[in-house]
């Protein structure tokens, strides 16, 4: 117990301990907030890979397109319903 005084009386042990104190709970760097910040980043190194992996598949499929004028026309149809002058066009809706 007279260790404990002996330690508690000490200004450098007390201004190290408030210093921590400050550090850790306090300041706008502190530790809570450094271990959510890094927590963020990880999630978005993530989504950074997620949509680049993305971004390559349609541009694959963009180069596929723009190649074959009949994959082109196929697709118009399909995603945009595009026809020609002398069609009709009819949509299914699906219940």
């Amino acid at each position: 117990m007279k260790k404990l005084i002996k330690y508690s009386s000490n200004f450098y042990v007390l201004a190290t301990l408030v210093f921590l104190f400050w550090m850790i709970f306090i300041d706008s760097n502190n530790l809570v907030n450094h271990f959510r910040l890094s927590h963020k980043l990880y999630q978005l190194e993530d989504q950074k890979e997620f949509y680049l992996e993305k971004k390559g598949k349609i541009t694959a499929e963009r180069e596929e397109l723009m190649s074959n004028p009949e994959l082109l026309e196929k697709f118009a149809r399909e995603r945009y319903l595009m026809k020609k002058q002398t069609e009709d066009l009819y949509v299914v809706v699906e219940k």
